[in-house]
């Protein structure tokens, strides 16, 4: 490859390895130059051309390479030094270039500010891709004067705690977040003095998420006493008042108290004082309706009464409605001797007394025969014996009565 006679003459479609089996032979590498495959040791090809400046205007940097040419590159000496660099000068370098215009005026009024001068682009047409607008530097600038400083706004404050713990019907509960105009404070010492912050120095929000407060029940106004509730003697004025002031609402407390108020009123009018029975006399003696005959202890029917009163009847009242008087059928069995016939036994009686030696008792009666006398006379049912019979049931051995002692009644203490 270094006489380049290798690879002058194409000797057919072989792998580079087959290729490398003859040490005449070599082969084409990727970038287009010969890679020789003989024993020869590797060598350096020859250094490219200096490529072009890589910019047209003022300094910059060419360079050129080299390919180490053998089997084995890695054996070429320093073989990593396949590039070289140095610095030039484009082409478009200062020649040309107008000279620079004066500097403008500074950009403040009072500090550190900037100011720029310029100068032409340079005529030629190849530096016209380079330079298509004047060249421009910066440069500082100081004014004797004192610059004002405007105030800035601090950060927010965290949200303050609700102003209450609840909402009411009048007002919703808020919390606030605050800032102040101190990053920086304007100036007050300079001419003009610095501005303030532009904008509110606290904010706000309601605190919608609370709970209703409650609201306890207030009484409103008791009304006008009403007329009184009767026409005549004495009655009462009424007076209803309402707990809607306001009414109690979230859980509020009900109004404590009355809802209404009476007083006793008087009409100065007797009113009429209806009459009211009084109770029934005790039955009379059963005696003969017509004459004096005598009918005790015999089946021939009497007649007695008993009466009542209209008492208490005033100032035009109503009178007792009913009868006075009424009378009814008898038989008189005063002091008659009757015979009778034992009922059965009542309950047994409870054990008396309670501790120690108790016992119970229970009672039959005898009950009056009439058997003997009629049950209905003119029409009428008779069934009532009027007087205190002489009762005379069968004999019994076990009498009207009898008792029985309680077992195993607890010792009296």
């Amino acid at each position: 490859c270094v006489r380049r006679v290798w690879c002058d003459e194409e000797i057919g479609e072989l792998e580079t390895d087959v290729c490398c089996l003859n040490p005449k032979y070599g082969h084409q590498g990727e970038d287009g130059l010969c890679v020789y495959c003989g024993s020869v040791p590797p060598t350096w090809s020859p250094w490219s051309p200096w490529s072009q400046c890589n910019t047209l205007c003022r300094e910059g940097v060419r360079t050129r390479s080299r390919k180490c040419q053998g089997f084995s590159q890695s054996e070429c000496t320093n073989y990593k030094h396949t590039l070289e660099m140095e610095p030039c000068n484009g082409t478009c370098w200062d020649p040309g270039w107008d000279t620079w215009l004066p500097w403008s005026s500074c950009s403040v009024t009072c500090g550190v500010g900037v100011r720029r001068r310029v100068k032409s682009c340079p005529s030629a047409v190849e530096c016209s891709l380079v330079c298509s607008e004047p060249l421009e530097e910066t440069g500082p600038c100081t004014d004797r004067s004192v610059c004002p400083v405007h105030g800035g706004w601090s950060g927010w404050s965290r949200w303050s705690d609700c102003s209450a713990s609840c909402i009411s019907d009048v007002i919703v509960p808020i919390r606030h977040s605050v800032r102040s105009c101190s990053r920086p404070a304007p100036s007050t010492d300079t001419l003009p003095p610095g501005n303030a912050c532009d904008g509110p120095s606290r904010k706000e929000k309601a605190c919608s998420e609370l709970p209703n407060c409650p609201v306890n029940g207030h009484w409103g106004e008791w009304s006008a006493f009403s007329s009184c509730s009767v026409t005549c003697g004495a009655g009462l004025e009424l007076s209803v008042r309402h707990c809607d002031n306001p009414a109690p609402k979230h859980n509020g407390h009900p109004c404590p108290g009355e809802r209404q108020r009476t007083r006793v009123c008087f009409t100065n009018v007797h009113c009429p004082v209806d009459g009211v029975w009084s109770e029934w006399s005790q039955w009379g003696k059963c005696t003969y309706p017509r004459g004096k005959r005598v009918i005790n202890c015999k089946d021939i029917v009497g007649q007695q009464d008993r009466d009542r009163r209209c008492d208490h009847l005033s100032f035009n009242g109503s009178i007792c409605s009913g009868e006075m008087s009424n009378d009814r059928l008898c038989y008189d069995v005063h002091n008659c001797d009757v015979m009778g016939n034992w009922d059965g036994w009542e309950p047994w009686s409870l054990c008396n007394p309670t501790c120690g030696k108790s016992k119970r008792t229970r009672k039959r009666h005898c009950e009056p025969d009439f058997s003997n006398y009629s049950k209905s006379k003119r029409g009428q049912k008779v069934d009532t014996f009027f007087g205190e019979m002489l009762l005379d049931c069968a004999d019994h051995k076990d009498g009207d009565s009898e008792s029985q002692p309680c077992l195993n009644v607890p010792p009296c203490s």
